[in-house]
């Protein structure tokens, strides 16, 4: 059970499902109390104690139905050679032998497997297929390429070599009997290919997921295709959700330190200052605050959208969140980030200030005046755009004053370091006053962005 169990936790895994090992223990607990015979109860049991969320019920729900399904040989061939070898049995001068051939009983001196396949026990069937696709590690499978050696593993397990030896002596001494068994083992390896189908299906969705996330974490954001943004944003959604889960853990207790020897004998001059009650020196946390300033102009729309979505993701991670958006004016856009769904939350944004011509100078100016006072030296500024300001005054000096206000001014360019400087771009000037000037044109680079920028707070 705890086997089988375990390749039911990665094949849901695979599905999409998060399945962590303390809700894997209460799935166990729970298929200990209800068992393996009502398949409708076991999983009602397993979707109660692992699905958190409507659509991982329904991913469960198929990752069962698929798992507990049992691929079966084929019974009309089987019967069919079964009833052609008694037909040639009756026909036969023989008749003592091939009647036995004929029978329900298999003959004796043949294998197990031999013997299983004629008494068409397809209950022993099934459970020899499925002890041998667990021996031959069939849950390993990754790949298509790979169903050839996985079918010849699982039918080496069953004890293939054997059943061979076994058809080729009844086809010397009993040929209508050794047609019957070819033919069940025909429906044997039918059997076989459908279980490590049903593997590929189950196992290798992890492996294909994993692959298809690689390809869209390394591919430039700005590029890519209609068809792939939902798979970004789902990307995105994931990647916020791991830095969540990495930095917005409970802090460890912070180490003593050193004693405050003052504080210590003031706090025990009651007891003539023998020291009952100790006090430590501590170091100060600062509250942190994130200010992010994203140009949504045309040229930069789809980066912003993705990096809107990520930032925002991460409130539990940092105290104090306040996105701005921007083409030619800044708005803030946190309230709208906050109460809306990401969907709807991007389609007001770029509605109100998106696709536009971009005025980095301009935008300052809207920040400078309404919102510089709410920078700190506790503050980082973050600001995501490809620094192209339409050969309009950048204002580089409000970008000074900025800097000097807050701890870190941080930039994040989703252009090529090449193109930084030619053309209508300000980078190298807007450089001068940042902390952290970083190329971030893919979703591997915005995430190693963001994840440095809040691990400076942990």
């Amino acid at each position: 059970m705890r086997e089988n169990l375990h390749r039911f936790f990665r094949a849901a895994r695979g599905a999409g499902v998060h399945v962590s090992p303390a809700e894997s223990i209460d799935a166990m607990r729970a298929v200990a109390q209800v068992g393996f015979s009502d398949r409708d109860v076991l999983r009602d049991a397993l979707l109660l104690t692992l699905a958190k969320s409507q659509d991982e019920k329904l991913a469960l729900g198929d990752c069962f139905d698929l798992f507990f399904s049992q691929p079966e040989p084929r019974q009309e061939q089987a019967g069919a050679g079964n009833g052609d070898s008694a037909q040639e049995a009756d026909q036969s001068p023989s008749s003592g032998v091939a009647s036995d051939a004929g029978g329900s009983e298999p003959p004796e001196g043949l294998g197990s497997l031999a013997q299983m396949l004629l008494s068409q026990d397809r209950n022993a069937i099934a459970a020899a297929i499925a002890s041998a696709a667990g021996a031959a590690s069939l849950s390993d499978i990754r790949y298509s390429t790979q169903r050839g050696i996985f079918s010849s593993r699982i039918l080496d397990a069953m004890g293939l070599q054997r059943l061979r030896d076994d058809l080729d002596e009844l086809t010397a001494t009993n040929p209508s009997l050794a047609e019957r068994l070819r033919a069940a083992l025909d429906g044997l390896r039918e059997a076989v290919r459908d279980t490590v189908s049903q593997g590929l299906a189950l196992y290798a969705r992890e492996e294909a997921e994993n692959l298809r996330n690689e390809i869209l974490r390394n591919a430039p954001l700005a590029r890519i295709e209609r068809r792939q943004v939902e798979e970004m944003r789902a990307l995105i959604r994931r990647i916020a959700r791991r830095l969540r889960e990495r930095y917005s853990k409970p802090r460890k207790r912070q180490r003593r330190g050193h004693l405050d020897v003052r504080r210590t004998l003031r706090r025990n001059a009651a007891w003539g200052g023998v020291p009952f009650l100790t006090a430590w020196k501590r170091k100060h946390r600062d509250r942190p605050k994130i200010v992010a300033l994203c140009d949504v102009s045309g040229s930069v729309a789809q980066v912003s959208d993705f990096f809107l979505l990520l930032i925002h993701s991460l409130h539990e991670v940092v105290d104090d969140v306040r996105s701005f958006a921007f083409s030619s004016h800044l708005i803030e856009v946190s309230d709208i980030l906050e109460t809306k769904s990401p969907e709807d939350a991007m389609a007001e944004i770029m509605s109100k200030v998106g696709f536009g011509s971009s005025d980095y100078g301009s935008a300052l100016v809207d920040f400078e005046k309404e919102w510089m006072s709410t920078l700190t030296p506790q503050t980082t500024v973050i600001v995501l755009g490809d620094a192209r300001s339409n050969n309009l005054d950048p204002r580089a000096d409000i970008l000074r004053r900025i800097s000097e206000r807050s701890k870190r001014l941080v930039w994040l360019n989703p252009e090529g370091r090449l193109a930084w400087g030619f053309g209508d771009s300000e980078m190298p000037r807007y450089a001068t006053f940042c902390s952290v000037v970083r190329q971030c044109a893919t979703a591997q680079q915005l995430e190693r962005a963001v994840s440095d920028i809040v691990a400076t707070y942990q």
